[in-house]
């Protein structure tokens, strides 16, 4: 059975109720229920989040060795973290960045993903649905 964390950055804590306009109303603990009941006995799928930058990259490197694979969304800081691109760099496990929103549809700020040149792929634009599209990757690219 796969191994798969599911990170999250500042302020996706309140998901479901922070402009849902943009990100909807489906909370983490909803996302999460209906991934572990599709990948029941596939995926072993774990959740941790954090509005702190540094601990993202504990966290990272604490898991980043030993498991299958990580679906990160950053948040901000995926516009802005030279430190989380490198501790990508660094992990044996693959990492797939997610975005609930369309981040080439936002402010300009927005477009230009530090991170992500450092992972395996991105998703983004297809709302809580893009961790189920991530889990899917990283789930294939071990077979």
């Amino acid at each position: 059975m796969k191994k798969i964390l599911i990170l999250n950055g500042p302020n996706l804590n309140l998901l479901g109720t922070r402009e849902p306009d943009i990100y909807g109303r489906q909370t983490m603990d909803d996302c999460m229920e209906a991934l572990r009941q599709r990948y029941l006995g596939v995926a072993e799928l774990t959740y941790r989040q954090s509005n702190c930058e540094g601990t993202l990259i504990d966290i990272m490197q604490e898991v980043g060795f030993s498991i299958d694979g990580i679906v990160l969304n950053a948040g901000a800081y995926t516009h802005t973290s030279v430190a989380l691109h490198d501790c990508i760099r660094s992990l044996k496990a693959p990492v797939v960045e997610v975005h609930i929103s369309n981040i080439q549809g936002r402010e300009a700020f927005r477009h230009q993903s530090i991170i992500g040149p450092a992972c395996k792929g991105s998703i983004a634009g297809f709302g809580m649905d893009s961790y189920r599209l991530a889990v899917e990757a990283l789930l294939e690219m071990g077979k």
